[in-house]
């Protein structure tokens, strides 16, 4: 697996200059106990946030204006990024803060001036994702909302049993492994898709992807099988994420 570092330099392309929303305000609660007093986007690769390891590769696709939303244990974060005067001063940040969280999509109802295609990603990922070919196919294909997607194995570590009505055993199956299409937490909206969140209502983003199919929309995936994706927020994930930055002899890259 491949150090998802920054690029070195910076290069422009289709996703040069978008809105970045960073979903910032949950929980963590698959971190447990270590995020009951600390943002789990604050969770350290070595001696750096993982949220500034995203942030530095978003830096270097262009996309500089980033809201990022708030909620649990907000004052940290803000805290954090009021001392990190050599990252913020090479973009635009502001934030929106909610004090009744309103769900992964709920909570861009909030968030102003999104009047063009823009990009959200969850603030606890780790991804050398090329953002101008995602935001190329998006488009591209004419889509209103595009999904990252990443092929994740999953083993059941038992052995799976099928029978029939009669409970006779048909196979055995081993610790069985099988490969689904995962959301990567990062997507193009385009602007419409606003419509189909009410301001002030609760409403994840699953709940927005069916919105948008019953009503004809076209949503795509983007599948970047050949990414390196991992979930911050879930022990495995974090844990493999801890190994690449403590073998990496050079450290982080910066922008």
């Amino acid at each position: 697996m491949t150090i998802p570092l920054v690029p070195h330099g910076r290069f422009e392309g289709e996703a040069t200059g978008l809105r970045t929303v960073i979903l910032a305000g949950g929980k963590g609660t698959r971190l447990h106990p270590f995020t009951v007093n600390f943002p789990k986007p604050l969770m350290p690769l070595g001696d750096i946030p993982v949220i500034e390891v995203l942030m530095r590769r978003l830096i270097a696709f262009g996309l500089t204006d980033i809201t990022m939303t708030l909620g649990h244990l907000a004052e940290l974060l803000k805290a954090y990024f009021m001392n990190r005067e050599e990252l913020t001063g090479q973009m635009r940040l502001d934030y929106v803060e909610e004090t009744v969280p309103t769900g992964t999509a709920g909570s861009l109802a909030s968030v102003p001036g999104l009047d063009d295609t823009f990009l959200v990603l969850n603030g606890d990922l780790l991804t050398d994702l090329d953002f101008h070919s995602l935001v190329r196919s998006h488009k591209e294909r004419g889509a209103i909302l595009t999904i990252a997607t990443h092929a994740r194995t999953v083993k059941v570590d038992l052995g799976v049993l099928e029978y029939d009505g009669m409970q006779r055993i048909c196979a055995y199956r081993e610790k069985p492994e099988t490969t689904y299409d995962v959301s990567m937490g990062i997507y193009v909206y385009e602007p419409e898709v606003l419509e189909f969140i009410e301001p002030g209502s609760y409403l994840d983003f699953p709940d927005l992807v069916g919105r948008l199919l019953n009503a004809g929309k076209p949503v795509y995936a983007f599948p970047s099988a050949d990414s390196v994706w991992l979930d911050i927020g879930r022990p495995d994930d974090y844990a493999v994420a801890q190994e690449i930055f403590t073998a990496a002899s050079n450290g982080i890259d910066h922008v």
